[in-house]
């Protein structure tokens, strides 16, 4: 059973017989002596489709949902849903634009290493991989000497998610972005 402490973004908990996937958590940490830790968090209902928020404490327990965990690939997107293949069984599931939210944004065709969430047979939700690697297709031209430093410009992706990166990369060069906080990381 983990603590609210441990919580992460795609973990789903079941709470009153509801399986609620983890959508944001906002930690907050009190200026007084001996007060907890809060913890925000914004669940999704999987089966009802409603958002729902709830303050924690970090010693606050809560039961792990029974999921199974299989890696899939991301095959394609149509005008309503987002479809996945299970790499070992060859199994295909498919997720609304609704139920992936902003993890659409990281996700190209053909990709793989995703993590899917499993109840009862029926994709619920995905995990996506640390960092993935996407083409910039939208940017302002180079500058000439630009360092490293921390001055940026914003880039639009292959997937349409726009990120600031550094002045020196260039239209159609892969960028890996780290898939927790959305920012530059490298380039791929």
């Amino acid at each position: 059973m983990p603590k609210a402490a441990d919580l992460k973004k795609g973990t789903i908990i079941e709470q009153d017989g509801q399986l609620l996937l983890v959508r944001n958590i906002d930690v907050r940490s009190p200026s007084s002596r001996g007060a907890n830790t809060l913890y925000r968090v914004t669940f999704m209902n999987i089966q009802k489709k409603q958002k729902i928020e709830q303050t924690l404490i970090g010693t606050d327990f809560l039961k792990e949902a029974d999921c199974t965990r299989t890696m899939l690939q991301f095959l394609f997107k149509d005008d309503q849903f987002y479809h996945f293949m299970d790499t070992e069984d060859y199994n295909q599931y498919s997720l609304s634009v609704e139920e992936l939210d902003e993890a659409a944004g990281f996700l190209v065709d053909g990709q793989e290493g995703v993590l899917g969430m499993l109840f009862e047979d029926n994709l619920i939700g995905i995990e996506l991989p640390t960092t993935v690697n996407l083409k910039v297709v939208e940017t302002s031209p180079a500058i000439k000497g630009a360092s490293a430093s921390a001055r940026t410009k914003p880039a639009t992706l292959e997937t349409g998610l726009v990120v600031q990166v550094p002045e020196y990369l260039e239209q159609g060069e892969v960028i890996k972005i780290n898939t927790a906080s959305a920012r530059f990381s490298s380039r791929a």
